[in-house]
C-alpha cells in the first residue's frame, strides 16, 4: 500500500515554539514549526491547525485537543497519554515512538498516517474514518474500533488483543 507520508521538513527552515500556549493566543494556525522537550498536562487547545511540524519529546497528557487540523505533521518520541483528539483530522503524519494509551479518537479523519512503535493501547477509534493507515509495530490492545470507515488499512504486528472491533 502507498501511503503518503509528510512533505519532507527541513528542520533548519522550521521556526521553533518554546510555549504553546503562548504562541495559540496570538495565532491558531502554525505552519512550518518545530515543538520540542516541551511538556504540559491538563490543557485544552482546540480549533487549532497545525501543518509543517516536526513535534518531537513532548508529552502533553490528560488533555483535551479536540477539533483540531494536523497537517504533515511527524510526531516523534511523544507522550499523548489520556488526551482526547476527538472531532480531530491527521492527513500525512507520522506517529514514531509515540505513547499514545488511552486516547480518542472518536469521529476523527485519520488519511495516509503511519503509526511505527506506538502504544495505543486503550485507544477508542470509534466512528473515526480511517484511511491509508499503517499500524506497524503498534499495541492497540483493549482498543475499540466500532461503526469505522476503514479503507487501506495495514496492521503489521501489532497487537489487537482484547480489542472491540465491529
Amino acid at each position: 500500500m502507498n501511503i503518503l507520508k509528510p512533505q519532507r521538513l527541513i528542520e533548519e527552515d522550521l521556526t521553533n515554539i518554546v510555549d504553546l500556549l503562548e504562541i495559540i493566543k496570538e495565532d491558531d494556525n502554525l505552519e512550518n514549526i518545530k515543538i520540542e522537550n516541551y511538556k504540559q498536562e491538563n490543557i485544552e487547545l482546540n480549533d487549532i491547525r497545525i501543518e509543517k511540524a516536526i513535534i518531537s519529546n513532548t508529552a502533553i497528557m490528560e488533555s483535551n485537543l479536540d477539533k483540531n487540523t494536523f497537517i504533515d505533521v511527524q510526531f516523534k518520541n511523544c507522550n499523548f497519554s489520556n488526551t482526547s483528539f476527538e472531532n480531530c483530522g491527521f492527513i500525512r503524519c507520522e506517529f514514531i515512538n509515540c505513547k499514545m494509551t488511552g486516547g480518542k479518537f472518536i469521529d476523527s479523519r485519520l488519511y495516509n498516517v503511519i503509526f511505527s512503535e506506538t502504544n495505543m493501547n486503550y485507544s477508542n477509534l470509534s466512528m473515526a474514518s480511517i484511511e491509508n493507515v499503517i499500524f506497524d509495530n503498534s499495541g492497540l490492545r483493549n482498543s475499540n474500533f466500532q461503526e469505522n470507515k476503514l479503507k487501506n488499512i495495514v496492521l503489521k504486528k501489532s497487537d489487537l488483543t482484547r480489542s472491540k472491533l465491529f
